[in-house]
């Protein structure tokens, strides 16, 4: 692709078509043969030779100018124009590390992301750079280089995923790639979304990258998520989360069926700044169990979706028991802890008082769970219409007690003893026994069980050959608690304790309500509840329907996979948000789990601009110049025909002629593509302020590379600052390929700093404090890539345990308010050490003091340090060695004040220590690249 300026083109061959140009000119300004000449005729033969159509003698000049025309928009078309909106700031030349956020959070404006990103490739593009594209969505895989082309087709097939992105599962892949690329430009387009805690990677990221070589596209994180819906007693709830209190506060959600078919419409509105709202949908009981989808109206992103399965079916549960009633002690009736227990989850229904038929006007009312608590024989009506509700996919749950214990029938899903087993009390030499935990087979298999439960009583089970495989829950010598069997298309449960604290204090535990919840979900799952096969072990669910990333139902892709019947994670990439297994027994994933939130990412954190989403991007340039050109060519036909006579009468053709220039003219500016207009740059608004002139002598600075030093205002430190930058500017002009420019004197409160890559700053006691103003001034420039480095120059009045010396107090009151990085003392085998001169310290007028720089990160398993992504910089170093005295020679070479220090070559190591230190700011840390390391330790002697 070429590229001239902010225009590029796909295909630049077709511009020489351009150099033709000259001979159409020639072509068209071919005019038709001229008229003959005949001497004097008859009348009549003059007649005869009048002309019946005029032809002009030559091609008017505007008629061929807007031939050419027409043909150079067609060729500027055919090259394939695009319009790339300049950067601002100079141009970076490492790789460029493209980020995006391609969850359900994007969803809202994907297109203008991937505009982004397109922009930033088509610059990349220009400064002819290669790209690398990582979709955050997507699985972690390794990192490689592309032309932009090839990374333009990696960008175009990047889908929009259901699923919240892990962006920490791409740390790893991304640090290798900064390892190998430590100079690559990060670019992240981020939904600003996090959810629940996803701060690791903005810590880790702001590690990695500094702010020069981070950039950031967000928009305001204004998504609005569902979760945690729950068909109640009354109501279908369900959760709307918004990460911040600026997300839209009202809208509505809509219930609908697998048909997607609208059952029902619920507001909601946030009160305040809260973040989490509720919307209640209050419909009859068939209705509700008929949603198979909320979703947020307008929103189009899969987190504004949430599946119900069969689970959030509220199943209708009747309940007999085989007590007498007594309302004046509710809680010695065994039906009082199964209603308790199963209102949460279930419509609770118990039959008329002084019903004959019980049973039977349950069954009438469509149940799904029929629980028969300490019902003993029934008679052969009801017992047939059990048996047929139990055919059709119902459940029926039996509890034990007195009743059942002295009967017996069919309707249980082992043969029971007579009687019942007593474990402790006066007459037993048991005592009361524990339950054993859940095997994997049973449905129970996970829960929590409480050791405070005991069992004093139960109804024993007939030993026979398939006990086992019916024992769901069982004692802890092996005696069976609960039993089931499946009948037909529906399921037998059998509790062998009572349903109220006589036989066990069950009742009283939350392990009773799970244990509840567990059978009645069992209904209509269909078979293998009971089953201790291989397949129940680990029974899954394949896809059947699931979202894309803006909430629509399509078929799964070829990542997904099938999901465990338990199941209860938030959506992946592997296990996208849809509907799992039958439609008699499904399973919903959701992007969201019960328990997550939405959050905003702190994005200002990583120090880094944030650019909108909306920015300028790259246009084609194609549409507006075919149009245009088609208009000219039919300007050109309209001209032609006047011309020729066939258009218009009289005087009036020489005025529509002009008039159907303009017009079509007019019509191509009107009916050009927007996409083709220029977009004005959104300015942020500390942009708008008018900013006041850069004197001249200062920005005559960019013309040169200079060292700076701060005016303190004492004179005698001020000139040693100046004389000892002017010889260390000697020494770098001599030794190395920099010229550098008269160091100069800066004021850090009026002057500024972004032109001088180090600046000396020697610290003086009693000063007054920079101001509040002047100290942030002073942050973005370290922040910004410039070098500050602090000389207290008290190294010869540090003792050891005698405290802090006046400059060492003045200038930490100075930083106590910078957002300086965590420093500790050069190491030896730091980047500074080694850019020009490999040196063990950096010494100055003294050798005694320590040198701190920034923290470098911490050694790997076999101790070596990586070098640091990018050419991070120190961006302070804090000295008490008094380097400017050192640095301070004539023109001969010798040192203007004496040196404290027993090395004869003190002064020598201290001006190399300069030169690493201008280098080190100026290249950052490419030595540490591991290709130097052979010869850096064949001169070190190793």
């Amino acid at each position: 692709m070429f590229s001239a300026l902010p225009l590029s083109f796909t295909a630049p061959l077709a511009l020489a078509a351009l150099a033709l140009l000259p001979a159409l000119w020639l072509i068209l300004r071919v005019t038709p043969p001229r008229p003959r000449r005949v001497d004097f005729p008859p009348l009549k033969i003059m007649a005869d030779l009048v002309a019946k159509r005029e032809m002009p003698a030559h091609t008017p000049w505007w008629l061929l100018a807007m031939r050419m025309a027409t043909a150079a928009l067609a060729i500027l078309a055919v090259a394939g124009p695009i319009w790339n909106p300049a950067r601002e700031g100079a141009p970076l030349r490492g790789p460029v590390l493209l980020l995006v956020d391609n969850g359900f959070g994007a969803a809202s404006d994907w297109p203008d992301r991937v505009a982004v990103a397109e922009s930033r490739i088509a610059a990349a593009t220009r400064e002819g750079r290669p790209v690398a594209v990582v979709g955050l969505a997507e699985a972690p895989a390794a990192i490689a280089l592309a032309e932009p082309r090839a990374a333009l087709d990696r960008l175009r097939a990047l889908a929009l995923q259901p699923h919240a992105p892990d962006r920490a599962a791409h740390l790893p892949r991304i640090e290798s790639f900064l390892q190998t690329a430590p100079e690559a430009e990060i670019v992240w387009i981020a939904d600003g979304l996090g959810v629940s805690d996803d701060g690791s990677f903005q810590a880790r990221l702001k590690q990695l990258a500094d702010a020069r070589r981070l950039s950031i596209h967000a928009g305001p994180p204004n998504q609005l998520a569902l979760a945690a819906p729950e068909n109640l007693a009354g109501a279908l709830s369900v959760k709307i989360l918004r990460p911040t209190a600026s997300a839209p506060a009202t809208g509505q959600v809509r219930a609908l069926d697998l048909k997607g078919l609208p059952l029902g419409d619920a507001p909601f509105i946030f009160e305040g700044s809260g973040l989490e709202t509720t919307a209640r949908l209050t419909l009859p009981i068939e209705v509700r169990n008929a949603v198979s989808r909320l979703e947020i109206v307008g929103a189009d992103s899969a987190g504004a979706v949430a599946l119900l399965d069969d689970r959030a079916k509220r199943r209708r549960i009747g309940i007999v028991s085989g007590s007498t009633a007594d309302t004046a002690q509710p809680l010695l009736s065994p039906t009082y802890y199964i209603s308790r227990a199963l209102q949460p989850f279930a419509e609770v229904r118990e039959p008329r008082q002084g019903s004959t038929d019980p049973v039977g006007e349950l069954l009438a009312q469509n149940l799904s769970v029929l629980v028969l608590a300490d019902i003993g024989a029934l008679d052969r009506e009801t017992s047939a219409k059990v048996s047929d509700f139990v055919a059709r996919g119902g459940v029926l749950l039996r509890f034990a007690g007195a009743r059942l214990a002295a009967s017996s029938d069919d309707l249980t899903p082992v043969r029971l003893r007579r009687g019942g087993r007593t474990l402790g009390g006066g007459l037993s030499w048991e005592t009361p026994r524990r339950l054993a935990p859940f095997t994997r087979e049973s449905p129970f298999y996970g829960l929590t069980i409480s050791d405070d439960i005991r069992v004093n009583r139960q109804i024993l089970a007939e030993p026979e050959a398939e006990l086992s495989r019916k024992t769901w829950a069982a004692l802890e010598d092996g005696t069976p608690v609960v039993t089931g069997e499946r009948r037909g298309d529906g399921l037998i449960a059998m509790v062998h304790v009572t349903a109220d604290t006589t036989w066990s204090n069950l009742p009283l535990s939350g392990l009773f309500v799970e244990m509840l919840r567990k059978v009645v979900n069992l209904a209509g799952t269909g078979p293998a509840a009971d089953t201790q096969s291989d397949e129940a072990r680990v029974e899954t669910l394949p896809p059947t329907r699931v979202l894309d990333g803006n909430g629509r139902f399509r078929t799964p892709p070829a990542t997904s996979q099938p999901v465990a019947r338990n199941h209860a994670g938030r959506a992946t990439l592997a296990h996208p948000p849809g509907l799992y297994g039958p439609a008699d027994g499904s399973l919903a994933v959701n992007a969201l789990t019960p328990n997550d939130r939405l959050a905003a990412l702190d994005l200002a954190g990583l120090g880094a601009p944030i650019l909108p989403i909306d920015e300028p991007v790259a246009r084609d340039a194609r549409p507006p110049l075919l149009v245009l050109a088609l208009l000219l060519l039919i300007a050109d036909t309209l001209a032609t025909l006047w011309l020729g006579g066939r258009l218009g009468f009289g005087r009036a053709r020489k005025a529509a002629a002009p008039a159907a220039i303009l017009i079509a003219l007019a019509l191509a500016g009107i009916l050009q593509p927007d996409s083709a207009r220029a977009q004005p740059v959104p300015k942020p608004p500390e942009a708008e302020a008018p900013r006041p002139p850069i004197p001249r002598a200062l920005l005559a600075n960019g013309a040169v590379t200079r060292l700076a030093y701060v005016v303190t205002g004492d004179k005698a430190v001020d000139d040693m600052s100046k004389e000892g930058l002017a010889g260390l500017n000697t020494v770098l002009g001599a030794r190395t390929a920099l010229e550098p420019g008269d160091a100069v004197g800066v004021n850090v409160e009026r002057d500024e700093l972004a032109f001088f890559p180090v600046l000396y700053w020697p610290v003086v006691a009693g000063r007054p404090l920079p101001t509040a103003e002047t100290l942030r001034k002073l942050e973005a420039y370290m922040k910004g890539g410039g070098l500050v480095i602090f000389d207290t120059r008290d190294a010869m009045s540090v003792r050891p345990g005698g405290g802090t010396t006046p400059e060492g107090d003045q200038l930490k009151r100075m930083l106590q308010t910078l957002d300086i990085p965590e420093l500790e003392p050069l190491p030896r085998d730091h980047v500074l050490t080694k850019t020009f001169y490999i040196l063990d310290e950096l010494v100055g007028r003294y050798d005694t003091g320590t040198t701190w720089v920034e923290t470098l990160p911490p050694a790997d398993s076999d101790g070596r340090r990586p070098a640091r992504a990018g050419d991070n910089v120190s961006p302070i170093i804090i000295t008490a060695n008094d380097l400017a005295a050192a640095w301070a020679i004539d023109r001969r070479g010798e040192g203007r004040v004496p040196l404290s220090g027993s090395d004869p070559r003190q002064r020598e190591m201290a001006l190399r220590g300069g030169i690493n230190l201008v280098m080190y700011a100026l290249t950052g840390n490419y030595k540490a690249d591991q290709v130097h390391v052979p010869a850096l330790l064949e001169r070190l002697g190793q």
